[in-house]
């Protein structure tokens, strides 16, 4: 993709999303009805909701287990970034994040006012919900965002134009844009902006987007994502197939009373959070 026209995808994007009114656009996204420009070649298989029949992969994160062993989220958080070569570009602007941990009101809709103090002020770890239902995959003129067999919604870098539609469809915040080039080096220290790369992963490029993968790439070889092998067997993390009845996923479900982000949205979140 040359310049000009990323440039020119970047223009039309930001200039019908400010036509229509932000609140109007984002509407629009979420019921699959985006600007004809933006949705001319979007993926057919995202229109719906993925098939009971098929897979749909899915987290329960138990916050109080998070809660009661501090320091093992930054412990999942810096396993995720660090195999999957997450820039560290040292400045909140720039900053990319895959994982990370927020308050209540910073994730979830639903106000309470007499929410328990200790809930209000506790960690809730954040990440690309996965969506049964994605309004992203919708959104993206050149399917760099999908769905996978597995219910995964992934992203292809190469096929990334950098129009951002996605990130406008999302509404949980959870991707992240390369303004700089994740494989270089910072100029006043010489610090590279990837201490160490993992050659099992692709570094990205200046204007990409980018986010949770939960780990395809590990689950495709049979193995499990990064933060539930760190999580390790504390129950803070249960990763499954939501749409197998036998699941340990599905077992720790109908245990325990779970939360999801926005789930009113439509967007059928895969990410379930006991509080």
């Amino acid at each position: 993709m040359d310049n000009d026209r990323r440039k020119f995808l970047k223009i039309a994007g930001l200039s019908t999303i400010a036509g229509l009114g932000a609140p109007a656009a984002f509407e629009m996204l979420l019921k699959g009805e985006a600007p004809r420009s933006a949705l001319a070649s979007a993926p057919s298989h995202g229109a719906a909701a993925a098939a009971p029949a098929g897979k749909q992969y899915g987290f329960v994160i138990n916050t109080k287990v998070f809660a009661d062993m501090p320091g093992l989220a930054n412990k999942c958080i810096e396993a995720c970034h660090s195999i999957h070569n997450v820039p560290d570009f040292q400045n909140k602007k720039d900053e990319i994040k895959w994982i990370w941990e927020t308050k209540y009101h910073n994730a979830f809709t639903v106000e309470n006012p007499h929410l328990a103090h200790n809930v209000e002020e506790r960690n809730f770890m954040v990440l690309c919900n996965h969506c049964a239902n994605p309004s992203c995959v919708r959104a993206c003129p050149t399917k760099a965002t999908f769905k996978n067999d597995d219910g995964m919604v992934l992203m292809d870098y190469h096929r990334c134009i950098g129009c951002r539609f996605c990130m406008a469809a999302c509404p949980y915040g959870m991707r992240s844009f390369n303004w700089r080039d994740p494989r270089g080096v910072d100029k006043e220290t010489g610090r590279p902006f990837i201490a160490r790369i993992n050659p099992e992963f692709p570094t990205r490029m200046r204007g990409v987007v980018e986010k949770c993968s939960m780990c395809s790439e590990l689950v495709e070889k049979g193995g499990i994502p990064k933060c539930v092998e760190v999580a390790g067997n504390t129950g803070a993390i249960i990763w499954g197939d939501l749409n197998d009845k036998n699941s340990a996923i599905n077992k720790v479900l109908a245990e325990n009373f779970t939360i999801q982000r926005k789930p009113e949205l439509g967007t059928q979140p895969s990410i379930f959070y006991i509080v």
